[in-house]
């Protein structure tokens, strides 16, 4: 029996290929999965013009043959011939992104040198041309040597001319042609430029904007300047933007405090109104417009398409301390929270690269920790310009946020040499147009986050704010007597304490932490609530969090706090994520531990070095 002749689809990831294989085979298709690996096997009918079938492949998107992932790695075995249930293709149908065709030149070089049959299906070429490009197929076809057919999957374009050609396809490369395109990977890169630029006829205004502006981002000595230029601004729009909203919010919830206290009679009641759920759960909430601020900031980054170029520039660090850049996204991710970041690195295949990720996400400055470093900058930073446009309080922000990102490396460094030894991956992305954020899109991601942000408040850290509460007020301190020293809130300070004591921590401070495991802003909260249960009068319980910080804490003491919470082990729930991610307990106890270590350790130096030096 003759065998069937067969045809392989294969290219970059989003090179359109799924869709140019469904538009070739209609309904006539399979899926199952290749022998001995999870990665899917799909197979389709294609009806030559001579109504001769032919089995079209639809193999995993591709960016090189030297597998980084098991999708890559089939690619390479099914082209090569190295599956045994499956023949060598008899035709190869390159496809390529008409708008990104630079980028997919340098795969395309890999699978010319293979010398085989090949036909290119130019895809997506009403993008290009939204994009200001025009393209020359019949240039690009002398460069490459072989058909190259302008195809637009979704809308059938092209698609009868892409079947003759695969129908005729006979040897367009020899030997001459194997050897022409052998050639190293920075010459590739060079040959795909001027392939590129051979075959663009012409290009708008806008696209070659687009280009100087990625040549000024990209730059590997401007990109990362400009990168971090524009993070300082952020933090500092988060502080001086954001101050008159806080006060707003502060005053009101103060404002509704102090009707309670008129409205209602003294005794539990109003203690439980006033000093645990308002005091508690009221100082989180003014923090609100910081979290909006900074979430505006990154869903324009995201929705421009600067934040991908932000992952480009990163990819060098990234490598620098043995990590693939693959683990940038997972990373980026836990600056909102670290359980999505830590679920996010099930996309990076080499297992001690993704267990590296896992364990340096919470160094990532996560948004329950803004809460915590506003309150402490707000009370013991002044308020002054350090420059144009310059607060310093800004750059203290700014400069916690360097901090963890720094300790992450760091530690990524440590581990990468230690116990996670292991050579980094390669990393490549598609970079996405430049586009205008839309206000609905930015509207609804603000309000999801807002909402997020508010019901926490309103679940967990209303639940850990009245637990403290009952701890705190209960037994009733004698007359005369504190309450914090008078409660069982108190005896759990004290045995806390000693520890906490040497790196600057008062017994607010000891105690505070303990809640602060169910979420970070929760220390916010119990600080506030502590302050209110042991106030001595009524008008010193209604004052904000910020202003009693003021008042009790040395300057010393408010830095080792900071850089606790630079260091400190996530919340639980983040821990928990750990062992499922991790398939057991081991990790995530190594987790908790170095970082309840380096918590200590620079908690303890910005303390004795602040006093030392009389701050």
């Amino acid at each position: 029996m003759t065998r069937r002749r067969s045809a392989a689809l294969v290219g970059n990831p989003n090179a359109g290929k799924s869709a140019l294989f469904n538009a070739l085979t209609g309904a006539r298709q399979k899926i199952a999965n290749y022998a001995g690996v999870t990665v899917e096997r799909k197979a389709g009918r294609l009806i030559l013009p001579s109504g001769e079938p032919v089995e079209l492949l639809d193999l995993p998107g591709s960016y090189s043959f030297d597998a980084a992932s098991p999708d890559e790695e089939v690619t390479r075995q099914v082209v090569h011939g190295e599956f045994e249930t499956e023949a060598v293709p008899d035709v190869i149908v390159l496809v390529l992104d008409a708008a990104n065709l630079e980028q997919h030149l340098v795969f395309a070089q890999e699978v010319l040198e293979l010398g085989r049959p090949t036909v290119v299906a130019l895809n997506m070429v009403d993008l290009a041309e939204r994009d200001g490009l025009t393209l020359d197929p019949a240039a690009l076809s002398e460069a490459l040597g072989v058909p190259v057919i302008p195809t637009v999957a979704v809308r059938r374009r092209g698609i009868d001319d892409l079947n003759r050609a695969i129908a005729e396809a006979e040897s367009h490369a020899g030997e001459d042609s194997r050897s022409r395109w052998h050639l190293s990977l920075p010459e590739r890169r060079l040959a795909a430029k001027h392939i590129a630029r051979g075959a663009i006829l012409s290009k708008s205004a806008r696209h070659m904007i687009e280009n100087g502006i990625d040549r000024l981002l990209l730059n590997p000595w401007l990109g990362p300047i400009i990168l971090f230029a524009l993070l300082f601004v952020i933090f500092q729009a988060v502080f001086a933007w954001a101050t008159p909203f806080a006060d707003a919010l502060e005053g009101g919830v103060a404002a509704i405090s102090a009707g309670v206290t008129d409205v209602l009679p003294d005794g539990l009641i109003r203690d439980f109104l006033t000093e645990g759920v308002l005091a508690g759960v009221g100082s989180v909430v003014v923090f609100l417009p910081q979290i909006v601020i900074l979430f505006a900031f990154i869903l324009v980054m995201e929705a421009s398409g600067y934040m991908a170029r932000a992952a480009f520039l990163m990819d060098r660090l990234m490598a620098g301390v043995g990590l693939s850049g693959k683990s940038f996204i997972p990373l980026l991710s836990s600056f909102a929270c670290a359980i999505p970041g830590i679920m996010a690195t099930r996309s990076i295949s080499d297992p001690k690269d993704r267990l590296t990720t896992i364990l340096i996400a919470p160094l990532m400055t996560c948004s329950a920790r803004l809460p915590v470093y506003a309150v402490i900058i707000a009370a013991v930073i002044p308020e002054t310009s350090v420059g144009p446009g310059m607060g310093l309080q800004g750059l203290v922000l700014f400069a916690l946020y360097v901090a963890g990102i720094v300790g992450a490396m760091v530690v990524a460094l440590v581990l990468r040499r230690t116990v996670t030894k292991g050579a980094a991956s390669g990393f490549i992305m598609e970079l996405p147009r430049y586009q205008l954020p839309q206000i609905k899109d930015l509207a609804i991601g603000l309000w999801q986050r807002a909402w997020v942000f508010l019901r926490r408040a309103g679940t967990i850290i209303f639940v850990a704010t009245i637990a403290l509460w009952v701890l705190l007020s209960f037994p009733q301190a004698e007359p005369g007597e504190s309450q914090l020293d008078a409660s069982y809130a108190g005896a759990v300070a004290d045995g806390l304490h000693p520890v906490l004591e040497p790196v600057g921590f008062n017994r607010e401070m000891s105690l505070a932490l303990i809640p602060a495991l169910a979420a970070r802003e929760v220390a916010v909260s119990a600080l506030a609530t502590t302050y209110a249960v042991d106030a001595e009068d009524e008008d010193v319980a209604a004052q904000g969090v910020t202003s009693k910080i003021a008042a009790f804490w040395s300057l010393p003491t408010a830095l080792a706090f900071l850089a606790w919470f630079v260091f400190a082990p996530q919340c639980l729930s983040t821990i928990a994520v750990a062992r499922r991610e991790t398939n057991g307990w081991k990790w995530p106890i190594v987790m908790v531990v170095y970082l309840f270590a380096l918590a200590w350790i620079f908690a303890g130096l910005t303390f004795w070095i602040a006093t030392a030096l009389g701050l």
